[in-house]
């Protein structure tokens, strides 16, 4: 192998190598299916062109959900229903995470005393 072509299959091999974590930095956060066949876009919850990490506010939520009374109408059969707190009106993004698993804000307190399956 001349000493050109032993260069050249070098720098193949770091661009193989190198090209999974230049795209790390531009790759989108994914959003669950849902939102995703809904045509959901970043700026429609976030509000921003370049959204950042912070929480969504829930009146974006609220944008195609509906406010507090229109959740807690629609989960009205589930047992405790999640969107009638006695906390009062939580922020929607301390359970629903779309970029993360969702979590349960009830069992920080009733751990192991309910079951929720969270969008």
């Amino acid at each position: 192998m001349t000493a050109a072509k032993y260069r050249l299959l070098i720098l193949a091999c770091n661009l193989l190598v190198a090209l999974p974590a230049l795209s790390q930095g531009t790759r989108k956060p994914s959003l669950p299916a849902y939102h995703a066949k809904a045509g959901v876009q970043c700026f429609d919850c976030h509000q921003e062109e370049k959204p950042t990490k912070k929480a969504v506010p829930s009146e974006s939520c609220m944008t195609c959900h509906g406010d507090y009374p229109a959740m807690k109408a629609s989960t009205k059969d589930v047992k405790p229903n999640p969107h009638s707190s006695h906390l009062g009106e939580i922020p929607c993004t301390e359970c629903h995470r779309q970029h993360q698993p969702a979590v349960v804000k009830c069992l920080e307190c009733h751990s192991g005393k309910f079951k929720f399956n969270i969008p």
